[in-house]
């Protein structure tokens, strides 16, 4: 039997196990839950068992367990090792859902629940096409499973259990199903993300507030201090005048931003959908490429003074900012957050102090087109969409992927078949029932062509 012949058999239990799996509220930010994610742990570890997995075990960590689970059939063969998560986002607000967030129903073609898209039904994706190519006798490279219940909290505990278990979880490549494509006739597979510093900035001029009429025009206004220097950290182009900064940068070839061309997109609906006149961005550069292939420096909130009803007429002491620059390939979080404070400190005029207080950050990642990982991606789509799939380059973070490369030193394919429309993290969620299905087609055809290419 072949592998679409025993999808096709089994769809319908395909749709009411992943059914079976939504109904379980995991929700790992709610302690209240607690229960329902332990439970959906022991979910996961048991279609595991049943789809043909050994040495399946809930790994105990000072949170939610991991469920890890492997099919090791030749020492020779090349593993995958798939990651994913089984927790999902808070449901509220309740009222905002058309059908409730955990009673999974199918309007138009799409499953709506909380956890179709982000990650459940891309997770059992992955328990199902291996309990194909168990059932098929397909399975062409040795497998092994780390789904997680706390990603949507931060993953705290995940890097000590990679840094703890590098001998276990050794793969040739991790596969993550947990972005999307660009449309359903579209394929695409994200071959970057963008890093992150996150820092907070403080400008303190005079030691309290002081009267803006005897000592306006007098003293430096911290507000007006940090409004001028933030909008000195851009330039005509609105490229980031930080020294150093580009530095590291890494160029694009042009054959990827000619395939990063060929992406869909309509500037006249994405400004319509946005209610702006006009985009904004560095120069030589579109739209796709700014969000995508470019780093950024962008204020994320800004405070001082007095902001309450009425008027009073004061000179603040202190102005705040927070300030997050998203960050390319080969550029790294502590020596960006490094030049940013000296440039901080250096640009400050001195009848002010100022302040910064790095808060976290996260490390840009690649796979490379002319890897064998994504050459095998691209043909498993290739195959079962009937098109080459377009690389692309997510504008966010998923900060676990570079944690990979840290501690297993593996590199990551992320072979998503989710839509931006999918409404993760919000009310009426959803996932298609194609994308579902494409999913549990295509990941077969990735074992098949990565095991071909590592001969």
């Amino acid at each position: 039997m072949s592998v679409n012949q025993y999808i096709e058999q089994n769809r319908d239990r395909f749709l009411s196990e992943l059914f079976d799996l939504l109904r379980i509220p995991s929700i790992s930010a709610d302690s209240t839950h607690a229960g329902d994610v332990r439970r959906c742990a022991e979910a996961v570890a048991d279609h595991l068992r049943k789809a043909g997995a050994d040495n399946v075990v809930l790994e105990e960590t000072a949170g939610y367990p991991i469920v890890y689970g492997e099919k090791i059939i030749d020492s020779g063969l090349p593993t995958v090792l798939v990651y994913g998560h089984y927790d999902v986002q808070p449901s509220v607000p309740d009222e905002l859902w058309e059908t409730p967030a955990f009673e999974p129903t199918i309007r138009n073609g799409k499953i709506y629940a909380r956890g179709a898209c982000d990650d459940k039904g891309q997770v059992f994706m992955h328990v199902k096409a291996f309990e194909t190519m168990m059932q098929t006798n397909t399975l062409a490279c040795n497998i092994k499973f780390m789904i997680e219940g706390e990603e949507e909290v931060g993953s705290n505990n995940l890097g000590p259990y990679c840094k703890n278990h590098r001998d276990k979880l050794k793969a040739d490549v991790i596969l993550i199903s947990d972005t999307g494509i660009v449309a359903n006739d579209t394929p695409s597979i994200d071959v970057g993300l963008r890093g992150l510093s996150y820092v907070e900035v403080e400008v303190t001029g005079p030691r309290i507030d002081l009267h803006s009429g005897v000592y306006g025009g007098a003293v430096a206004n911290p507000i007006n201090i940090l409004c001028s220097m933030i909008a000195g950290m851009h330039d005509e182009n609105r490229r980031i005048t930080i020294p150093g900064f580009y530095d590291k940068v890494l160029d694009v070839s042009e054959t990827d931003r000619e395939a990063m061309g060929n992406i869909p997109f309509d500037l006249e609906d994405y400004k319509k959908h946005l209610d702006i006149e006009n985009t904004m961005g560095e120069k030589g550069f579109t739209t796709i490429e700014r969000t995508g292939i470019r780093p950024t420096l962008d204020v994320n909130g800004i405070w001082g003074g007095y902001i309450g009803e009425g008027a009073k007429t004061v000179l603040p002491s202190k102005a705040y900012a927070k300030i997050s620059m998203r960050l390319v390939p080969n550029q790294r979080s502590t020596e960006i957050t490094q030049i940013f404070q000296h440039y901080f400190e250096s640009i400050a005029p001195k009848g002010v102090r100022v302040k910064v207080t790095p808060h976290h950050g996260g490390e840009p990642v690649l796979t490379p087109t002319d890897s064998i990982p994504f050459k095998a991606a691209a043909l498993a789509m290739k195959e079962t969409f009937g098109k080459e799939p377009i690389p692309t380059r997510g504008g966010g973070s998923i900060p676990i992927v570079a944690l990979f490369e840290k501690e297993l030193q593996t590199k990551t394919v992320l072979m998503g078949f989710g839509l931006d429309s999918d409404a993760i993290h919000s009310p009426n969620e959803h996932y298609g029932i194609f994308n579902y299905f494409k999913g549990i087609e295509t990941i077969p055809q990735f074992f098949k062509h990565f095991a071909a290419l590592n001969q």
